[in-house]
């Protein structure tokens, strides 16, 4: 994990631009967001070929520790930053929701071609280590008619600083009390079984080549590489599969704080995908280029109105406008500040 953390600003700093620009930008974070980050990316440059953005999709961890060595020029996560991480960071770092992503349970068991359900407290008894055969009562009771096998589970989770992880043992949290006091919530834990993997690429390729396991990734990654996911029991009692609609339900009346930082996980509407989240960009208040510091600020702009419309052709839900309005006055605040 430590060399995971420590590569992200050189892989960065390296990438090597495909087209001539005069304002290079780097950064590098989460990979939840990687597919829709990249595309942005890609768009905004076709759009505006004088500017370059790099992004290296090692972990929210270590866009964290990035933007706080100033290794690159901004950061992304899908953990809002705690104040401990803020206060460390020596200098003010604007939160920027930019989409809403699900992470899905993941499995591939052979012969079994309909899609499970689980519960909260199932999940967790997974990943504790304490329900251990796919054929488990827990699991056969949550999925009448269908013959599961007595085979063990194979977990496979994050080795890495990961996002994707606190959002899952953010939700596992508020369902399991056992998993909250002897696991937690945190982007990095301490797992209590299984094989492990960095970034949600490496999850999802361990899945598909092992037989009787179970991960946890990004919405795309499962429909990209067409591997299962099940549905999840959510807070009204409710299976729902991961959608855009259903991640979208998630953030629906959402009391989105100044600052950003915010847990939408079990959330209480009745289509609500459990298992959702923001993801964020982490902006610096001080950048100390000038040229950097206005593409970054038009960036975000251009996020926040036609990067909103690309958003639910990778399966990210656009932000709701009431939290797109209050980002468009932190922005301006952002740029009144640069002046």
């Amino acid at each position: 994990m430590k060399k995971e953390l420590l590569t992200c600003g050189v892989l960065a700093a390296a990438a090597v631009s495909l087209a001539i620009a005069e304002v290079k930008i780097n950064a590098c974070g989460a990979s939840f967001p990687d597919a829709i980050y990249e595309r942005w990316f890609a768009d905004y440059n076709k759009a505006h070929p004088d500017v370059q953005i790099n992004y290296t999709p090692s972990g929210s961890g270590a866009g964290v520790k990035s933007i706080t060595e100033r290794t690159v020029d901004f950061g992304a996560s899908d953990m809002p930053m705690t104040d401990k991480e803020l206060a460390d960071a020596k200098r003010k770092i604007y939160h920027f929701p930019t989409v809403l992503g699900a992470v899905v349970p993941t499995y591939n068991i052979p012969g079994v071609t309909q899609e499970l359900k689980f519960s909260g407290p199932v999940l967790a008894g997974i990943y504790m280590g304490t329900i251990k055969k796919w054929n488990d009562k827990a699991l056969t009771s949550e999925n009448p008619g269908v013959k599961l096998p007595g085979d063990d589970i194979i977990v496979v989770h994050r080795t890495d600083s990961s996002g994707t992880t606190f959002i899952f043992t953010d939700f596992l949290s508020k369902v399991s009390p056992e998993w909250k006091s002897k696991v937690g919530a945190n982007k990095a834990v301490s797992w209590p079984t299984g094989l492990g993997s960095n970034q949600n690429a490496g999850v999802t390729e361990l899945v598909k080549q092992t037989p009787g396991s179970i991960g946890y990734v990004e919405l795309i990654y499962a429909i990209q590489n067409k591997i299962p996911y099940g549905w999840v029991k959510n807070a009204s009692g409710a299976y729902i599969k991961a959608s855009m609609e259903s991640v979208s339900d998630a953030a629906a009346g959402v009391k989105m704080p100044d600052d950003f930082r915010v847990s939408i996980t079990n959330a209480a509407g009745k289509n609500a995908y459990p298992i959702s989240s923001f993801t964020w960009m982490l902006i610096p208040a001080d950048i100390p280029d000038a040229n950097k510091a206005k593409a970054i600020h038009a960036f975000l702009g251009w996020m926040l109105t036609e990067g909103q419309k690309i958003a639910p052709t990778l399966d990210f839900a656009p932000l709701p406008k009431p939290v797109v309005d209050k980002e468009q006055k932190q922005l301006a605040m952002l740029e009144k500040g640069a002046h």
